[in-house]
């Protein structure tokens, strides 16, 4: 493991964090709150939020400290049922001290693959990586030094569902998330609906924007004045999921087509690190096709 996740792990071995949606209504803090206090648990960090308060709906995030919370863990989601059938909520209990283990998939561009291992090892992604799977050769060197996995699954257009029967395998128990760092391919309905809402990509462009191929040479020719990018949850619909980050930086005539690519990777890169940090720390809600971060 990480040493830096271990040290994190180390300080926080009794965290949970609580993640609610319900139907606005009063009470809602107070019943979650009491339901913690009853157990010894104690509040580190709340956050929450109402679309509206008449008729609308409620989003909380609570981070809370439990001594022996994984070994009482079972016994505390059953006992919250009570809570959660009172108000209805869509409810999960997640455990700090199990960092999410992270799939990487990626093609030939290694930018956003390095900012996620970079960050990784700083102790800023507090996840493991798991493995890192690509339909290329040309990264398997960069990934050679840092003791992660690295699997070559070709696809070509034959065999896609094969290969992608071979990735649902070999992710089978040992990943919560995958990450599409720039990995050039479509990914299937069969594959998607095996991880709803735990597959990030990072789309190099503010949505909606230039779509297809040269997106860069087409923000070029049409002398854009912003370019950005969109991490978002993969789902059927091509680049329409829901949104988790964007951002954007201001260009001009002055700059070319490679200055564009320059400055689109470093967000790209920047953007793809923030929101699959919220994800494997449990602050992003999502509901229907939106999302609710509590960065």
């Amino acid at each position: 493991m990480n040493p830096s996740l271990q040290r994190y792990l180390a300080q926080y071995p009794h965290r949970g964090r609580l993640l609610i949606s319900c139907p606005d209504r009063p009470g809602i803090v107070a019943a979650v709150s009491q339901f913690l206090f009853e157990r010894g648990a104690n509040i580190v960090h709340s956050d929450q939020h109402s679309s509206d308060p008449e008729g609308g709906l409620f989003f909380m995030r609570i981070e809370f400290d439990l001594p022996d919370l994984v070994q009482r863990g079972p016994e505390i989601e059953q006992e919250f049922r009570a809570v959660s059938q009172r108000f209805s909520m869509d409810w999960r209990l997640a455990y700090a001290s199990q960092p999410k283990r992270i799939a990487i998939f990626v093609s030939k561009e290694e930018h956003c693959l390095l900012e996620l291992l970079w960050r990784w090892r700083a102790g800023d992604l507090r996840a493991e990586i798991a493995t890192v799977v690509s339909n290329h050769l040309d990264l398997q060197e960069t990934v050679a030094g840092w003791d992660i996995p690295f699997h070559h699954l070709p696809v070509t257009p034959e065999r896609k569902a094969e290969a992608e029967q071979a990735q649902l395998a070999l992710l089978a128990g040992r990943a919560d998330v995958v990450v599409l760092a720039r990995y050039m391919q479509i990914l299937s309905s069969d594959f998607l609906q095996h991880w709803p809402n735990r597959i990030i990509n990072i789309h190099h462009s503010f949505l909606p924007a230039f779509v297809g191929a040269r997106p860069y040479n087409q923000a070029h020719q049409r002398g854009v004045k912003l370019i950005g990018a969109t991490a978002h949850y993969v789902t059927e619909e091509l680049d329409a999921g829901p949104i988790i980050e964007q951002d954007v930086q201001r260009v001009d005539h002055r700059h070319s087509i490679e200055d564009l690519k320059r400055i689109g990777r470093y967000i790209e890169r920047v953007v793809l690190a923030r929101a699959v940090a919220w994800h494997v720390e449990d602050r992003i809600l999502v509901h229907q096709n939106k999302t609710v971060v509590f960065a």
